[in-house]
């Protein structure tokens, strides 16, 4: 078996929650869902949990960052080309995510930036690996 990766977001709306990652292109497990958490499949190896605050709070013994104010953590997606790298941004900010930074350019790799309406921080980037500077 591969390893995967599962991040786990807290949510306060998980229905809401829910839908903004459906419409970004992710797909709902219902196996791993029920009124308190949704597993949200980006791929075989990429996991998206959402988990209600109270269910969050079962997993940790700190308080619940609030990332409408702070950034913990940034999460990041590479994706196939730069099309869809804007397609995803794009879709996240039309299901009501925000752009909290300007798209950048290094030449060998383009990258958008989204929050989703918790405020979690979401890089999408495209990496031409070839492209990258020789030293």
């Amino acid at each position: 078996m591969k390893s995967q990766i599962f991040i786990n977001l807290p949510v306060k709306d998980l229905p809401k929650s829910m839908a903004f990652y459906t419409e970004i292109g992710f797909t709902n497990n219902p196996q791993f869902t029920d009124e308190t958490a949704a597993c949200m499949v980006f791929s075989d190896e990429i996991y998206v949990m959402l988990l209600t605050y109270n269910r969050f709070r079962d997993f940790i013994r700190k308080e619940i960052a609030n990332t409408h104010k702070t950034t913990a953590v940034i999460n990041s997606l590479s994706l196939e080309s730069v099309a869809k790298m804007n397609e995803m941004a794009d879709k996240a900010l039309a299901a009501g995510g925000t752009e909290p930074t300007e798209p950048k350019d290094y030449g060998f790799m383009q990258q958008r930036s989204f929050e989703d309406p918790d405020g979690h921080f979401w890089e999408v980037f495209y990496m031409d690996v070839s492209q990258f500077p020789k030293q």
